[in-house]
């Protein structure tokens, strides 16, 4: 909208809103660009719609009011505070109600962080080319790990944290630290040369690899090469618990298991002991259960068992008895068999000597002739007139030989 002046006879007048409107207007055509400066001043409210703050120049201390809207201030999750040097792109513009000149802000970044982010996006391509961040190295964290590394920086509160929640969950936990710088040129070699000592120790089961929020170049040690492989290689399991949830420096792809905060790292290496007594105590129930059903199982069996060895115990019994009843039957009538088998082999005997006897001969009609001499069997052993004695089947009777035939 055209800004049309007032006349006063020759002189053209403009009102102070339309002057600021024309100011605002040019302003508006003006291209955006990038600016350097310090943050001081900045002020949020959690219904503003924009965040305030003003950019000021460390060399002579001129300052330019800046604002952003709120939803892209906080998508950048920059946690910025007064006294970072920042650069900042925008365009000028004029808040035309009060005439107020000021810095219409699209994006910030830290000094240097483009430089930064570059070299950090190069060296996370080529580790990724080499493996170093393969879910398939990942190793799985002990359960109870004998002794915990932990690299931390000197006095500080991520140390606190980590070893409170150790203590506070498993008490019996032994945790060995290792302090070290880290933020600064120096940061990168003595996390190094602190994770080479604490891989070295023969108990140590797993490190923690550990330090709070901080700056983007406060981070950046962890994103250092040296750090990086030496997290890769390091040859126990390792955490990584470096600056707050959204911030992922390299070390954090590299480490075996990464945690969002201090806290959260306690909590990984080491197990609840509450919890672990809830598990043995139900672990107890379910064994006291399971051993008092194979009891029951075991009596069960053996009353089945007692109760079939009573029964065969019975059986065996009947059948002795009736075996023993028949031996006994048999015994009674054992004698007078006997004597029947014997009469009878007698009889058979007296028989067979009564069939041999002479007399049965003799009762066939057959005679035995006696003479001097005995029995005799031949004529010639007789001469005529020779008395001989003449048995027979029923009787005997005397004789003499009239005649002798041969």
């Amino acid at each position: 909208m055209k800004i049309e002046p007032l006349h006063y006879g020759d002189r053209k007048v403009y009102t102070v809103a339309g002057f600021n409107r024309g100011v605002a207007d040019w302003l508006a055509r003006l291209p955006t660009l990038w600016i350097e400066g310090e943050v001081t001043e900045l002020r949020r409210h959690e219904r503003w719609g924009s965040v305030f703050f003003t950019l000021k120049d460390p060399a002579d201390g001129a300052c330019l009011p800046a604002s952003m809207r709120r939803r892209g201030f906080d998508a950048l999750r920059l946690a910025l505070e007064d006294g970072e040097r920042v650069h900042v792109f925008g365009r000028p513009e004029l808040y035309a109600a009060k005439g107020e000149l000021r810095l219409r802000v699209l994006s910030i970044e830290r000094f240097g962080l483009g430089a930064h982010l570059a070299s950090i996006e190069r060296l996370k391509q080529t580790l990724t080319a080499e493996g170093l961040f393969d879910p398939a190295r990942k190793r799985l964290l002990p359960r109870f790990p004998r002794q915990i590394g932990l690299v931390t920086g000197s006095y500080a509160a991520a140390r606190h944290d980590v070893v409170t929640t150790i203590q506070s969950r498993f008490p019996a936990a032994r945790v060995l630290v290792a302090e070290t710088l880290v933020q600064g040129l120096r940061a990168a070699a003595g996390i190094v040369a602190a994770l080479e000592e604490l891989s070295g120790q023969p108990e140590v089961d797993v490190i923690v690899l550990t330090r709070g929020g901080g700056s983007f170049e406060d981070l950046l040690p962890f994103s250092d090469e040296r750090v990086v492989r030496a997290v890769a290689g390091c040859p126990v399991p390792l955490v990584s618990a470096v600056g707050h949830e959204q911030d992922t420096p390299l070390c954090d792809l590299a480490a075996d298991v990464r945690a969002s905060t201090p806290t959260a790292a306690g909590k990984l290496v080491v197990p609840d002991v509450d919890v672990l007594r809830r598990e043995l105590a139900r672990a107890h129930a379910v064994l006291e259960r399971g051993a008092r059903r194979t009891l029951q199982r075991e009596h069960e069996r053996l009353r089945r068992a007692h109760s079939g060895l009573e029964r065969g115990a019975r059986r065996t019994l009947e059948r002795d008895g009736r075996r023993i009843e028949s031996l006994r039957e048999r015994l009674r009538r054992a004698p007078a068999l006997l004597v029947e088998r014997r009469r009878g082999g007698i009889e058979r005997s007296a028989g067979r000597l009564a069939a041999l006897s002479p007399r049965s001969t003799l009762a066939r009609g057959y005679a035995i002739v006696r003479g001097r001499d005995g029995v005799v069997r031949a004529a010639a052993e007789v001469a005529a007139g020779d008395a001989v004695a003449v048995e027979l089947g029923r009787g005997s009777f005397g004789a003499r030989v009239e005649e002798v035939c041969e």
